[in-house]
């Protein structure tokens, strides 16, 4: 699978490193030259380039960049494309979002009316970057850690699934993206290691946006 990056920062990076482990092919972008990725990209195997040339390399494209950006990424370079929103909404770095603050959306929300001609699945937005190469497994255990998903398109949903169990974990599917809410940052699943059983019972109480 030929995958994208757009973001070089440590969740990018780590992606990077486990896409590449598993085989794929990986270009990674950041918001300046592809130089400045000479020393990154050489010590994992990955290409570099701007983020238009991630985005027309790719099949996926991992967007993993601090959220107020978002729009600043033309949507046409990403039509048609599985895009994995990592994102998280910060408003000390992002600014305050009304939409977001009066529960009215939800990032991949945002995300997916921006890019609408791309199918958007959130993921790796609920896991700390170096826990992306831990192998999938619970500290001191033999269980997989689970990993949430929510997207409304299945078929894209299944190509980052066939990901996150390459890369070791068990895949909950949380629905579609409105239900994204449940593993945004500040929720009891966010960044939280568990196997599938308790995850599952972790996301079922949270409470409804509405």
């Amino acid at each position: 699978m030929k995958i994208g990056i757009i973001g070089a920062g440590m969740v990018g990076r780590a992606f990077a490193a486990a896409a590449i482990k598993q085989g794929h092919e990986v270009m990674i972008a950041n918001s300046r030259q592809p130089d400045t990725l000479y020393s990154l990209t050489k010590s994992l195997g990955a290409k570099a380039g701007l983020a238009k040339e991630a985005a027309e390399f790719a099949d996926v494209v991992l967007l993993a960049i601090p959220f107020k950006y978002y729009e600043q990424i033309p949507a046409e370079w990403l039509v048609g494309k599985v895009l994995i929103d990592a994102n998280n909404y910060y408003p000390e770095r992002d600014g305050q979002i009304a939409l977001l603050d009066n529960k009215e959306s939800t990032t991949s929300e945002m995300i997916a009316s921006h890019f609408s001609g791309a199918r958007v699945v959130k993921a790796f937005n609920a896991i700390l970057a170096e826990e992306i190469l831990g192998g999938g497994k619970l500290a001191g255990s033999e269980k997989h850690r689970a990993h949430p998903i929510a997207g409304d398109d299945q078929q894209a949903k299944k190509s980052v699934e066939h990901l996150l169990e390459q890369f070791g974990f068990e895949v909950i599917d949380v629905g579609n993206l409105s239900e994204g809410y449940r593993f945004e940052r500040g929720s009891p699943a966010y960044c939280i290691p568990m196997d599938g059983a308790m995850l599952r019972q972790t996301l079922e109480e949270v409470q409804s946006n509405n």
